[in-house]
């Protein structure tokens, strides 16, 4: 990649009489209405290609973008400026990944730039560094002192002698932050101006090598020069050694590695690189280490599995989208390895995507097992260099499989023949802020269009959308109805809370019934999983005395109580506050803690079970890059009996000695103010149910639940999936929601209630000729106010028809530019949400 500065410095703005110019349509990653236009100058157009990265001038500021189309007209409404420079030798990527941009700048409502935003990883995106040009034309007198402050003569002294200055250099000659004043006055006095440069963020790691000087080849003067003794100290001479050795066996040696096998010092082999004996060699290396290169399927399917198998391949005949229905520890994961390397020995790159990093850990395991190092892992966890390696290597093809997350869809394959969805009904695969607001799942079946690659959803507990398409012969289906081995499914109890009596009517966190059955799990040397879906210790403290429920002061919300940290936190914008000790309306002492999060639960299981290992999986707990790994290592080992965990514990993970799974608080996930409640706590129960009697067949699931009779619950005890889809879909119809119908969901926000009101309002006013029956609202979702932001929002609930939505879409893009152009709602942010999970 190339990025020199000189064309960026002396270009013009304006296009040059009598030049030939191309025009290229540039995506810079703002949030932009458009994508803009600009010249390619003659010296350019060789290198000018579509996918590359270019600087462009845009308000006075530079910026690095991609060029998206080149055409030879000129645009009619405007004059272009000229592009600056090109930045690489090559597309960084390729025109499938800008088309995926387009589609969803489209479908998701948001600007390409944003869609850029998201999907190029950090690194290769350019910042933006300060320099000072000395102006070799100023006529200004340096030497009078009376025309310059002190400041201003030390920073104009040392231009007119190194001609440049970065804005961290200027910092470091004044010692103070406020240097924007002196630059200011030198700029108006035209002693300098001001270049901005863009940087590469993204730099190889290198690593130093040692070699033997080729002098030493030749056995003679090595023998020789151990012979006589003299030259090499016997440090030197232990370290040389142990060089040899290590070349001998690995073939080649890298710094850190020799210093700490020999146990020498940096001093050491200065010495015998100073006499001539060993020499350094920068060299560039990855920053993931990769496997040796290999497939290795050392497993057979099951008959049942291989016709599972047989079927997908059959289905891929007819339609490019097959769901996968198979019950939980039915061995799909064996299914997708054998239809992953079917594609690989095709030639093809394969993307199988997970919902959840904690997935990601163990499934690499597996995988890297099977394909070595053609697989590469991709999720936010990675550090910005090491995201960039893996994205060279996917366009490169050099990587065969990835498994990744729901940004691993943005990953410029080359060469795409299969995308795998696993959990494909997870919540997870949507992005919520910022946008664009996209469904991974979705999205992959879009991408993989443009390859005319397949696609294969799989899950226990299907999006209820993806099983009506099934059954509209949109996509195939196939079904894998019995456990692998012809284990049973586990059995399920439900513990009916109301029977239980307690002193002060409190929630129960432990019933007898649970008590009992853990007791029985450890007694068999068994591990158990505790499902709790809040972390924390207590969702909120409330007043003895009054009732008072202290709550954050930025959002309408109460604060859940952390013990470890000792803290109250607000989980919506991360606020944490001391600990309250007096009420703000009574000033009593007196507060108690309601409820209980998974902190608690853990606190609670290893006080009653004191010989067990306990541990807890939830956000507080694996924050760092490797910390979910590490977890669910000590888990498959059988280092921990009781893991207490939120969704995370709930989601594809396989751990053969669990026969107990403990639902906490049924209550809490069957009833929440969304119409996909039932669905959700249908796919939630089953999903960690399903993590029971995986290996044997002898899996127990306890829901401690008060209302027994929700017809959820009897969905979940029978494991029939199809009861709760023909249960959904009757009120979905009714209530015109999908599948039937298609959301948008429209948010107003700002720091004044009554103004965000009145913008939705406004929206519904000039929305209500075209689309009046199917408006909903304005109205204030149950948290109300977030970052000091008071929310409301419109529900438009669409026929599934195409023509109607993109008019829709269009109305409602006018809309939102028409409220902006008035003063009074400019600050009112207004989020487009398109399909809401």
């Amino acid at each position: 990649m190339s990025n020199s500065k000189n064309s960026s410095l002396f270009s013009s703005a304006t296009l040059q009489p009598g030049q030939t110019y191309l025009y290229a349509e540039v995506i810079i990653p703002l949030l932009l209405p458009i994508t803009y236009t600009w010249a390619i100058p003659g010296h350019l157009q060789e290198a000018a290609q579509i996918g590359i990265r270019v600087e462009v001038d845009l308000r006075n500021k530079k910026y690095a973008g991609i060029i998206k189309t080149i055409t030879k007209e000129k645009p009619a409404a405007f004059q272009p400026k000229e592009l600056l420079n090109i930045l690489d030798d090559e597309p960084l990527l390729y025109q499938n990944q800008l088309k995926l941009w387009n589609w969803m700048s489209q479908y998701y409502m948001c600007s390409e730039g944003e869609v850029m935003q998201a999907a190029v990883p950090a690194n290769l995106k350019l910042s933006s560094q300060s320099i000072l040009i000395w102006n070799e034309e100023t006529n200004f007198d340096l030497n009078d002192g009376s025309l310059l402050s002190d400041n201003e003569f030390i920073v104009a002294q040392a231009l007119e002698i190194k001609k440049e200055l970065r804005l961290s250099e200027v910092h470091e000659l004044l010692d103070t932050s406020n240097v924007y004043p002196v630059i200011k006055k030198l700029i108006e006095k035209q002693i300098c101006f001001v270049w901005e440069e863009l940087q590469e963020k993204y730099k190889s790691k290198t690593e130093t090598y040692i070699l033997l000087n080729p002098i030493y080849h030749d056995e003679e003067k090595l023998s020789a020069l151990f012979n006589e003794g003299k030259n090499p100290a016997p440090k030197q001479m232990e370290l040389l050694l142990a060089y040899l050795h290590i070349i001998k066996i690995e073939g080649e040696v890298t710094q850190p590695v020799l210093l700490k096998k020999a146990n020498a010092s940096a001093a050491q082999l200065k010495g015998l690189i100073d006499k001539g004996i060993l020499k350094t060699e920068k060299r560039a290396t990855d920053r993931i280490k990769t496997l040796l290169h290999g497939i290795d399927m050392n497993f057979e399917l099951s008959a049942v599995q291989q016709a599972a198998l047989d079927a997908i391949n059959t289905a891929f005949t007819e339609k490019n989208v097959c769901l996968l229905h198979g019950v939980t520890a039915s061995g799909k994961t064996q299914a997708y390895m054998k239809l992953i390397e079917q594609y690989m020995q095709q030639g093809k790159q394969v993307l199988y995507m997970l919902p959840e990093i904690a997935l990601t850990a163990q499934m690499i395991r597996r995988l890297q097992v099977h394909f070595g190092g053609n697989i590469a892992i991709y999720h936010s966890k990675f550090n910005p260099n090491e995201r960039v390696e893996i994205w060279n290597k996917v366009k490169s093809g050099q990587t065969k499989v990835v498994l990744g997350a729901r940004s691993s869809i943005f990953l410029p394959f080359k060469n795409l023949g299969l995308i795998v969805v696993d959990e494909e009904h997870d919540a997870s695969y949507k992005q919520q802020d910022p946008a664009p607001r996209y469904h991974a799942r979705d999205s992959a079946i879009y991408y993989a269009s443009l390859f005319g690659a397949k696609v294969l959803l799989g899950s226990a507990t299907p999006s209820i959308e993806s099983y009506y398409n099934c059954l509209q012969h949109k996509y195939s289906l196939v079904t894998l109805a019995e456990r692998f081995g012809n284990v049973g499914m586990p059995t399920i109890e439900l513990v009916d809370l109301k029977k239980i009596a307690t002193k002060d009517k409190s929630k129960i966190a432990l019933s007898p019934q649970m008590i009992a059955a853990i007791e029985v799990s450890l007694s068999q040397k068994k591990q158990v999983i505790l499902f709790q879906n809040r972390r924390g210790y207590s969702p909120y403290m409330i007043c003895n005395n009054c009732g008072w429920i202290p709550q954050c002061q930025y959002c309408n919300v109460s604060l859940t109580y952390h013990k470890s940290k000792n803290k109250l936190s607000c989980h919506y914008c991360g606020t944490t506050y001391p600990v309250l000790h007096t009420c703000a309306a009574c000033g009593s002492h007196n507060f108690i803690q309601k409820n209980f999060g998974t902190e608690k639960i853990e606190e609670m299981v290893a006080e009653q079970f004191p010989n067990a290992r306990v541990a807890r999986m939830d956000y507080d707990t694996v924050k760092g890059k490797n910390a979910h790994d590490n977890l669910i290592k000590l888990f498959e080992q059988q280092r921990i009996d009781i893991l207490v965990g939120t969704q995370m514990v709930a989601k594809g993970l396989d751990f053969e000695h669990v026969n107990l799974v403990g639902i906490i608080d049924g209550d809490g996930i069957l009833h929440f103010a969304d119409f996909r409640v039932n669905e959700r706590a249908f796919q939630l129960m089953e999903q960690v149910s399903g993590r029971a009697g995986r290996k044997d067949g002898k899996g127990n699931v306890l829901i401690q639940v008060s209302n027994v009779q929700h017809p959820v619950l009897a969905f979940v005890q029978n494991h029939n999936y199809l009861q709760l889809y023909n249960y959904e879909n009757e009120g979905r119809k009714a209530y015109q929601y999908p599948p039937f119908f298609r959301i948008i969901q429209l948010t107003f926000k700002h720091k004044d209630s009554y103004v965000s009101e009145e913008a939705a309002n406004i929206l519904l006013v000039g929305m209500q000729k075209n689309f009046k029956p199917y408006l909903h609202g304005p109205a204030q979702p149950p948290v109300d106010r977030v970052r000091n932001q008071y929310l409301w929002e419109i529900l438009i609930k669409l026929p599934k028809d195409a023509a109607t939505i993109q008019q829709c879409k269009r109305e409602i893009q006018q809309q939102i530019a028409i409220i902006q152009s008035d003063k009074r709602y400019r600050a009112v942010s207004i989020v487009v949400d398109v399909d809401p999970v």
